[in-house]
């Protein structure tokens, strides 16, 4: 789901992606000097390998996610925002976002029943 971030205004566009067994809900919202707030609920479940005897198991994730989106690059030094996108063509492709979301997810440290 693509979404054209001139045409977020500041009433909250609702959205919902979903992608096997994980959902993506929320909103977005235009904020200030052409940043989007994202706000949203990651969850379900994702298949990830144990790091200690690599077998496979789901992991539930239940994550709320907030960061910024800028229209183009951003430039505001002065103003520390660790989370801020860029879109470089003004639109925003929210099933990048979730695909990001979970291989994030997916890169970080699991260890399953059995070996905690």
């Amino acid at each position: 789901m693509k979404v054209v971030l001139r045409k977020v205004s500041s009433t909250p566009l609702e959205f919902e992606v979903t992608s096997n067994e994980m959902t993506f809900k929320g909103y977005l919202q235009y904020d200030t000097d052409k940043l989007i707030l994202l706000k949203a609920e990651l969850s379900g479940e994702i298949d990830v390998n144990c790091d200690i005897c690599a077998d496979e198991f789901k992991l539930d994730i239940d994550e709320e996610l907030e960061f910024f989106i800028s229209d183009g690059l951003y430039e505001k030094h002065e103003e520390t925002l660790l989370d801020v996108v860029e879109s470089l063509n003004s639109t925003v492709d929210l099933n990048e976002i979730l695909r990001s979301e979970i291989e994030l997810i997916k890169s970080d440290y699991h260890n399953c029943k059995n070996c905690k």
